[in-house]
């Protein structure tokens, strides 16, 4: 029996198939996981749709996680079409452009308010709408994050900031959920060329140089992600919450020297 078997997961944040969230969602599936995929506007709603439908059964619906109302809304339709939830996948980050590209002192503090809603308050409003469908029988919360919630990133900047609370976050969300048989933990992966990667300045090099410098001496395979988030939401993970799993190659544990893109 796969580890997943009659489990129902709901994906939050697939763009298209380059995305982790998709990787995550294919590893789950792989695993005997029923899926429930959300998207952001109609922007992206025939490209999700289009891989959704390569698995059978998988429900898809519209999600802007900066109002409550629509989160409130995928919840419900998760207690009706699946009559619950044990998995969270929470693969939602956005920092206007510019804040990428300029000095991190330049932040604007709409740009400020707006990135660490959507990357980390989300996970927040999320979890409190889901815990209820996962009460019965316990459940398990997965969300992304990277290396540049640690440490300085060049032009990582204000998402840097984001994934430090988005981590502090997890840890908080562990201790208040954990007597509900509800799991909170976090995959910090190396640099994948997704379209949100590919807007920091200076990705490209940035990879190298992970790649280079990493005791495996390659870049993060999406896929890896995949396997370790569903090991996560397996039962032989059943002991472990509100940890920073990496999932880098082993690039952090390396010296500061190495970081500069």
């Amino acid at each position: 029996m796969t580890a997943l078997a009659g489990k129902n997961a709901l994906v939050v944040g697939v763009l298209n198939r380059y995305s982790l969230a998709w990787a995550i969602a294919r590893a789950l599936h792989e695993q005997g996981a029923r899926l429930f995929i959300t998207y952001q506007g109609e922007r992206v709603r025939e490209s999700v749709q289009k891989l959704a439908g390569t698995i059978d059964g998988t429900i898809t619906a519209p999600l802007d996680v900066t109002r409550d109302e629509e989160i409130d809304q995928v919840a419900a339709l998760a207690r009706e079409q699946m009559g619950g939830l044990d998995i969270l996948i929470h693969a939602v980050a956005f920092a206007p452009a510019e804040t990428l590209s300029r000095a991190f002192i330049e932040t604007p503090r709409d740009a400020f308010r707006a990135t660490l809603d959507i990357s980390a308050y989300s996970l927040v409003a999320l979890a409190r709408a889901v815990a209820p469908l996962m009460e019965e029988r316990g459940g398990s919360i997965v969300t992304l994050t990277y290396l540049g919630g640690e440490r300085v990133v060049p032009n990582y900047n204000v998402m840097g900031v984001a994934k430090a609370a988005l981590e502090a976050c997890v840890r908080y969300l562990a201790f208040d959920l954990g007597p509900r048989n509800i799991r909170v933990n976090a995959i910090s992966s190396g640099p994948v060329s997704t379209a949100a990667a590919r807007g920091i300045a200076g990705f490209l090099k940035m990879e190298h140089l992970v790649a280079q410098s990493s005791p495996l001496r390659r870049k993060t395979d999406p896929a890896e992600v995949g396997a370790t988030a569903a090991f996560l939401c397996s039962d032989a993970a059943r002991g472990i919450t509100g940890e920073v799993l990496h999932v880098d190659c082993g690039y952090n544990i390396m010296g500061t020297g190495t970081l500069a893109p």
